[in-house]
């Protein structure tokens, strides 16, 4: 069986995407520069792994040596392979690549296709039109999926009222995906967009449109996929680098000025990127370790909040980050931070030693300290729109369902949900009880912690008053708005 984990996943709201994707169109010119694109970075890829190789070669060839001394009748073995030409089977045979794939034709329906003679019937067909269409009572959930030999985007529909869940649509990804956020600035067009961005083990962030099917390369990347290199290297010609150093572990789009993007990386620094200009305006290097997660306030604009391997967590006035920042210790490795939208002044964060602690922006000490899981508590989530409900999910394989209404924590709620370690949750943004998570196992889950059938839950969240969650207008703003780096 193959081993697959959920390592990240976001919700699209109802009415956001396209009713009827587009789907891409690739024609010979726009295949050959991809063609030669990729063989540019594999070439690039090669180069430095080159020096390790030929480090391990120099290693073996002590042993391949004595080997051979000792070795004997390896000559039928070798006459046996000769047919296959192994010493050339890495030449290119006669043709190009191009060729071979560009007579590849893909037809719209089997009806066009001429080598298909079993055609679908009508029904079939309709059925197929009716899954390919979005409706505006669907939410997407965009999942990044790992399995041994691959790394997917997968495009989930999920229908509340009908009780659906399928995948729409799919796409291989160059890197195994840590983040995922979505956003609707899209740097190439006027109005809004419907576009994913992808953190991953590389620097690079990748933006891809969720609006077109079969994509066959991001819109944008934000930085280099190439990790910096561990040796000097004498070429002093090369461009100074762009963005990041090390992977990307989590991303965070700001609602209010729509083309900052906030990125959190192995490098030990935050990156806050300019969209329209598809480069970082800012860094920030208050972190001693790895940042882990990062948020951006709901209504203040210019308010970030970040948690790192450092066990801190630290929160920016990003007009002067550097002068204006603020400092928690806590307990352990922060793996999530996440603003409350029901009352401003408070975050909550959670550790890889179990704990949830509610912090009040104003004071340097907790307001509680939860101990939510015996293990790291890996999603964090409050519902979209019910005061108090907290849910959190661990690698100890358990969701467990909270009150934290009035700053007095209760669990209401617990279940294995037999997905292995949980990795990842979030509320979906129309309904209020509806959480999806990722897991080592089982793919996703998408469930309403009401049809637990858990009474306490109802008595508690059924009839609490849900208060209107105030809003600002969003705005663009140029770089020359944002500090220096």
């Amino acid at each position: 069986m193959t081993s697959s984990i959920v390592t990240c996943l976001t919700w699209v709201g109802r009415g956001v995407a396209k009713s009827v994707p587009d789907k891409v169109q690739v024609d010979k010119e726009e295949l050959k520069r991809l063609i030669k694109e990729t063989s540019s970075s594999l070439k690039e890829l090669e180069e430095e792994e080159k020096d390790v190789d030929q480090e391990e070669d120099v290693e073996m060839e002590g042993g391949a040596t004595e080997m051979e001394g000792g070795a004997t009748g390896g000559g039928d073995a070798d006459d046996e392979l000769a047919e296959f030409d192994l010493d050339n089977y890495d030449d290119d045979p006669e043709g190009s690549l191009l060729g071979n794939l560009a007579s590849l034709t893909v037809y719209a329906s089997n009806e066009d296709d001429p080598y298909i003679t079993v055609k679908d019937d009508d029904e079939v067909a309709e059925d197929e039109r009716e899954d390919f269409t979005i409706k505006p009572t669907d939410n997407l959930v965009i999942v990044g999926r790992a399995e041994e030999d691959c790394s997917i985007l997968e495009v989930y529909i999920y229908n509340e009222e009908e009780k659906v869940q399928y995948v729409h649509h799919d796409l291989l990804l160059p890197a195994f995906p840590l983040a995922l956020e979505w956003m609707n600035f899209d740097p190439g067009e006027d109005k809004p967009g419907n576009l994913v961005a992808i953190g991953s083990v590389t620097p690079g962030i990748d933006i891809w449109d969720l609006d077109v099917v079969d994509s066959l390369e991001p819109i944008v990347t934000l930085g280099s996929h190439k990790k910096k290199s561990t040796k000097k290297k004498k070429k002093a010609s090369a461009p100074p680098r762009v963005g990041h150093t090390d992977a990307v572990l989590d991303l965070s789009w700001n609602r209010l000025v729509r083309n900052i993007l906030a990125s959190g990386s192995a490098d030990h620094t935050v990156a806050l990127w300019d969209l329209s200009q598809a480069k970082p305006v800012t860094t920030l290097t208050q972190h001693s370790d790895k940042v882990q997660t990062l948020e951006w306030h709901p209504f203040e604009a210019q308010s970030l909040l970040s948690g790192g391997f450092d066990k801190r967590a630290l929160l920016y006035d990003c007009r002067s980050p550097e002068d204006t920042h603020k400092t928690w210790g806590l307990s352990g490795e922060v793996e999530r931070v996440v603003w409350n939208q029901f009352s401003p002044f408070h975050f909550l964060a959670s550790t890889e030693d179990g704990f949830v602690y509610n912090m009040d922006i104003r004071t340097d000490k907790p307001v509680f300290t939860l101990s939510a899981h015996p293990q790291a508590v890996t999603g964090l989530s409050l519902s979209s729109a019910v005061p108090g409900c907290l849910v959190t999910t661990s690698s100890d394989k358990m969701l467990k369902v909270w009150d934290i209404q009035d700053n007095k924590p209760a669990l209401l709620l617990q279940r294995e949900m037999k997905m292995g370690g949980l990795t990842c949750a979030q509320c979906c943004p129309d309904s209020p009880f509806v959480f999806a998570m990722g897991g080592e196992k089982d793919s996703l889950r998408v469930w309403d912690v009401m049809d637990s059938g858990n009474t306490a839950l109802r008595t508690r969240f059924e009839g609490r008053p849900r208060p209107e969650i105030p809003t600002q207008p969003s705005s663009v703003v140029t770089s020359s708005d944002q500090p220096e780096m």
